[in-house]
Formats: structure tokens, C-alpha cells, sequence
């Protein structure tokens, strides 16, 4: 009787412990477990990928996991036994990629984070925006997305609003180096006031192979202290005027031209105060590196879509405009 009490007993251990938990047919299988998890909420997201959660329960109450639950991105393997799976869960967190680009406000980059890492928007959003971490750091809350450069990053499921933050701090200082630094400075540019003239090279044209000679065109203005009389920033004006970003403006209209606004490069000289969105990092490179010409304007090219004519005068100007011109009412005709 005590020899079969024994090997029951035994048994029972082994099948708690060490025996195939799994019931998924996949190789592995991932799980992403929040802050305020506890045992009983882990028990219900494990219960379609385990043969037993109640041995499950029962394996991390012994091992002393059920009251210390680490939140986290973990990848389950299949024929996994409840001990192994516990030390994973306690040890191996797994990475996620975060991508972003292009994001037109910190409002839109928190929302595209917050689906890809735990910390939701709106924390998100109060740390992108915290003015004590933004003046210690030399941005304000204008300029504020120029910390966030578009590109993959690899961050814990579990990272928190303000260690993604500072992580992005982290990338923006090991981007901009001594080179770039000093490209930006020969430029009469800070590395925020790059990123703004990027924004609007960004708009103005996302071909990579034009972007050089669009930064450089501004570059040109803004050394002969022109205004930069950039449609894009027109139309980020109107649209903070109206609080509607989800609008879609595909044409400035002269009254768009007399808006009172910052952000209006037609009433305004130099840079607007903020970007306009998240320019790509050759926008960037394009400023850092702008084509060196004496252009000063340039309109859409009806003959390459998404390339410029460009001019070096406004008398250049005005017959290429011209021909883009007829070319819209041309368009007009046949519809």
C-alpha cells in the first residue's frame, strides 16, 4: 500500500513538473503578459494553448511564480513542461520590433506605438509632451517630435511611456553625432531646426532622389532670408486652425495663404516652430547634404509625376508654373 501511495505521489510530481503541458500544434507560441496580470488572468490566456492549467497553477504556486508574475512578451515552446515553462516566464522576455515613420503629430506616433508595446496612447502621449523631460533635454513641446527618428527599434513588450521615451533620447544622440552635428552647424541649423526643414522637404517630395535638390532650394532661401512659401506648411496651418488633421487637403487656395499662423511659410520668415510630420532619415540626409544650385523654386513637373520643375528666378518660375498650370486645366477638360 505505501509502495503504491509512493508511486502515485511520484507520478503526480512528474506529470505537475516535467511531463508535456502543451496541446498547441505550432512549434512555439507567444503570450504577452500585462502589469496587472495575476494568476488568475494567466491561467484564462494559457487555458487554449495547455493540456492542464490546473497543474499549471499548481507548478507556480510550489515555485513561488504565482505571486510574482512578471509582465512581458514570452514565447511558450511547444512540448514545454510546467517547470521549464515557469523558468521561462520568469527569465526570458522576448524583444518586439516597434515601426514607425511618417507619423504627422506626437498624437499619431503614440497611437502607432501604443499597438505594437503595453504602454497605451495616453501615457504615451503625457510623456512625449512632459515639458520638464523636453526642457532638460532642449526641445520644447513644439519641436518635441524631432526626438523621434522613423525607424525599427527593438524594445520589451513591457517597456514603459517613459523608457521608450528615454530609449528615443538615447537613439537621438547616437544619430546625431559630431558629423551631423556639424553639417547642421554649417548650415546656421540646430538638429531640431534640421528635422523641421526635413518635414517639409519630406512633403514636398518623398522621391529620395529628389530630395537633395528640394533641401537644397530651401537652403538657398533661407540663406537670402527669404520666406519659405512652402505649400505643406500651409496646409498643417489650416488644419491646426480647423483641430481637424483627418482632413484632406489636396490644394492650397489663396485665403489659405493669408491664415495668421506660425506654421504659414507664406506670412512667416524662416522655419515654422515644429515639424510637420515625421520626415523619412533622407529628408534628413537631404538637408544634412542639400545639392548645392542656385534654384529658388520649383513647381510639380506634369510631364514625371511626383518630380519638380525648378527655377532659378521668378521669371523661370512663372513659365514653369505655367506650364503646370495648363496642364491642371488640361486635366479639367477631359474629366
Amino acid at each position: 500500500m505505501g509502495t503504491a501511495l509512493g508511486c502515485y505521489f511520484v507520478y503526480n510530481f512528474y506529470v505537475t513538473f516535467f511531463w508535456n503541458n502543451t496541446v498547441f500544434e505550432n512549434d512555439y507560441s507567444y503570450i504577452f503578459i500585462d502589469r496587472d496580470d495575476s494568476i488568475d488572468s494567466l491561467e484564462l490566456q494559457l487555458s487554449p494553448l495547455l493540456k492542464s492549467t490546473s497543474n499549471f497553477r499548481l507548478a507556480a504556486e510550489k515555485k513561488g511564480y504565482s505571486q510574482n508574475i512578471k509582465p512581458g512578451k514570452y514565447k511558450i515552446l511547444k512540448g514545454l513542461g510546467n517547470n521549464e515553462m515557469i523558468n521561462l516566464l520568469r527569465s526570458k522576455r522576448q524583444t518586439v520590433k516597434v515601426v514607425f515613420n511618417n507619423q504627422e503629430r506626437l498624437e499619431n506616433l503614440a497611437g502607432r506605438v501604443s499597438k505594437q508595446i503595453e504602454a497605451d496612447s495616453l501615457s504615451l502621449l503625457n510623456a512625449f509632451y512632459d515639458t520638464e523631460f523636453l526642457s532638460s533635454n532642449g526641445f520644447t513641446q513644439k519641436n518635441a517630435l524631432s526626438l523621434y527618428l522613423p525607424n525599427s527599434y527593438d524594445f520589451f513588450w513591457d517597456t514603459t511611456a517613459e523608457d521608450f521615451r528615454s530609449k528615443m533620447l538615447s537613439y537621438y544622440k547616437l544619430f546625431w553625432n559630431d558629423t551631423r552635428r556639424a553639417k547642421a552647424k554649417a548650415l546656421q541649423l540646430t538638429p531640431q531646426e534640421v528635422y523641421i526643414l526635413a518635414s517639409i522637404v519630406q512633403k514636398e517630395s518623398p522621391k529620395k532622389d529628389e530630395q537633395a535638390r528640394v533641401a537644397g532650394a530651401y537652403v538657398n532661401r533661407l540663406k537670402k532670408r527669404m520666406k519659405l512659401q512652402a505649400d505643406p506648411t500651409v496646409i498643417f496651418a489650416v488644419k491646426k486652425a480647423t483641430g481637424d488633421f483627418n482632413q484632406v487637403i489636396k490644394r492650397v487656395l489663396y485665403k489659405d495663404l493669408r491664415l495668421k499662423s506660425p506654421y504659414n511659410t507664406y506670412r512667416v520668415k524662416g522655419l515654422p516652430p515644429g515639424p510637420i510630420t515625421m520626415p523619412d532619415l533622407s529628408a534628413i540626409e537631404a538637408v544634412l547634404n542639400p545639392e548645392k544650385h542656385s534654384f529658388l523654386y520649383f513647381v510639380a513637373d506634369p510631364t514625371n509625376p511626383g518630380y519638380h520643375l525648378f527655377a532659378k528666378n521668378l521669371l523661370e518660375h512663372n513659365r514653369n508654373k505655367k506650364i503646370y498650370i495648363n496642364w491642371i486645366n488640361k486635366k479639367k477638360i477631359y474629366r
